[in-house]
């Protein structure tokens, strides 16, 4: 999840606005699931959720986009879970063997286990799913990342499944327990014209109907048994049904959630969280996300910023905690790193390398010959104006996060920088990134594995093969030895390409994002995945 989440981009296709964040509660999920400790869950109802941001696209194969793992976690299964405390858990999968140089992963299936249309989860069903995300026409290219350098997938038996690689491939196992790498019906995916607005999986729902601007219908799969081991009860759900409504408008979703229309929402705009907070009836549990901090990446390969010195001039002409502090009221914490401190090997020395310092960002620009100003400040060379293009998409760009960028548009004027914001819708962002037609774009990305950097830095994913935004190329030997090092080795080598997209400004990270729950108290049994995303299997209603 790691998932994408564009914060001008947009994203998610990772989505930013469903992901205003707040630091961490200090009783996250206390609330949420105190009754279900003390009470026995109550079946049926339905249950409605309101999201900020909307999924173009239902098919969780081919898109990173974070609303998609939201919905479809509910619907298709994976062969391995993760706990909250990272713990794996046997799912599809009761049971793995893994070599001792993690080349050969053998995973042996749960019997009986049946998609919603009726046909078997099986062996052959399992390596269909992932030879399809393999294949380049498909276009999947987050899925494809999860599952690495695969050599061939093998099924010795219908319950057997032996994925064999050419190196070590360590991160394995997490990006299994994400939606992402869900295993779909086989007989459905030969047959489908399209996946943008259908799946059919083997989970405790089965989607209804999805319709992109307008939200999902997902009804209780009453044959349900083989929930994750993470779980805390087995069988079928207990809603009869779950309702994903899109409502941009933080107004509308508020408003709803107070009137009991909806029982969550996600993104509680930071000036009404305390309000939220106060209300008896409701509560706000909030999640750090691992993974990729929100932060503008920076072009290398054209423009201005193929100059470090202009990149470094760009990263300390940014003032992240003041910038953070105006946009969200001081809920959010600022980003010290590109990775987040819940992420495996974040680097805590990396925050004193780098800040905020606008002499240096002057004196820099000075030596790259930006060294002139036009009557508006705006530093000129050889008759050009020093202007910048940071090209997002409104639809998923939450209000908070324009201000964010209107904040850091000011700050960066300062140094002699013309920060111009280009909104475009996300077919628009999409044609401007593969045409490399911007000079900084922004989002995060959403794992617990660091192997995540390789998604956003390796050259295999710059676009339109991915989404390596910043176009480097430099960190590939040590990302693709960090996949299969031992930890020591793991640790080191991470250590060190934090501090590279740092000191080479590859990128200027901005907040710690997190996911927001806002809901009715009367909502219990709510987890949490290690992608920072609520779970709904347990979840009931106290009426």
């Amino acid at each position: 999840m790691s998932e994408r989440y564009f914060s001008v981009n947009g994203a998610k296709r990772g989505k930013s606005g469903i992901a205003l964040a707040f630091s961490l509660l200090a009783m996250i999920g206390t609330a949420a699931n105190a009754a279900s400790e003390t009470t026995k869950p109550i079946d049926g109802g339905v249950l409605n959720v309101g999201l900020a941001t909307d999924a173009s696209i239902i098919d969780p194969s081919i898109t990173g986009n974070s609303v998609t793992a939201l919905i479809t976690r509910n619907v298709v299964d994976s062969l391995v879970g993760q706990a909250e405390d990272n713990k794996f858990t046997p799912w599809l999968a009761e049971s793995w063997d893994i070599n001792g140089d993690n080349t050969v992963y053998t995973f042996h299936l749960r019997q009986g286990v049946t998609f919603s249309d009726g046909t078997p989860l099986d062996a052959a069903a399992v390596k269909y799913n992932f030879d399809r995300i393999l294949d380049p026409n498909t276009t999947s290219s987050y899925a494809k990342s999860l599952l690495g350098p695969i050599d061939k997938i093998e099924v010795p038996d219908s319950r057997t499944v032996v994925i064999r690689y050419r190196q070590s491939f360590a991160p394995l196992l997490q990006g299994l327990s994400l939606p992402y790498l869900g295993i779909q019906s086989s007989t459905y995916l030969q047959k489908a014209q399209s996946t943008t607005n259908t799946v059919v999986g083997s989970g405790p729902y089965v989607l209804d109907n999805f319709t992109k601007g307008s939200g999902s219908k997902l009804s209780r799969r009453a044959d349900y048994s083989w929930g994750p081991g993470y779980a805390a009860h087995k069988g079928p759900a207990h809603f009869d049904q779950i309702v994903f409504k899109y409502l941009p408008e933080a107004s509308v979703r508020l408003g709803a959630l107070a009137s009991g229309q909806l029982q969550a929402i996600d993104a509680v705009p930071p000036a009404n969280y305390r309000s939220v907070q106060g209300n008896g009836k409701l509560q706000v549990v909030t999640r750090e996300n691992p993974g990729v901090n929100s932060a503008y990446f920076l072009n290398t390969s054209k423009g201005p910023f193929q100059d470090l010195k202009v990149r470094q001039a760009f990263q300390s002409a940014v003032n992240g905690p003041a910038a953070v502090k105006a946009a969200f009221f001081g809920t959010l914490k600022p980003a010290d790193n590109i990775l987040g401190p819940s992420t495996l090997y974040y680097d805590h020395d990396i925050s004193s390398s780098w800040g905020f310092d606008l002499a240096k960002a002057n004196r820099l620009l000075d030596e790259a010959g930006w060294s002139q100003k036009d009557a508006d400040g705006v530093r000129k060379k050889d008759g050009g104006r020093l202007t910048l293009h940071y090209v997002y998409d409104s639809t998923s760009l939450a209000a908070t996060e324009v201000t964010l960028a209107q904040a850091v548009q000011y700050q960066v004027r300062q140094a002699g920088f013309d920060l111009q914001l280009d909104p475009v819708d996300a077919g628009g962002w999409t044609a401007r990134a593969n045409a490399n037609d911007y000079d900084l774009v922004s989002f995060f990305y959403v794992r617990a594995e660091p192997d995540i950097l390789r998604t956003v830095f390796h050259s295999a994913y710059i676009p339109p093969a991915g989404q390596n935004a910043s176009r480097v190329k430099s960190l590939d030997e040590k990302l693709t030895k960090a996949v299969g090092a031992s930890d020591t080795e793991r640790k080191k080598l991470y250590a060190e390409i934090q501090k590279e997209v740092i000191e080479q400004a590859y990128a200027v990270p901005l907040f710690v994002a997190a996911y927001q729950l806002g809901a009715s108290k009367s909502l219990h049994g709510i987890s949490w995945a290690t992608n920072a995303k609520p779970n709904f299997y347990d979840a009931w209603l106290d009426r």
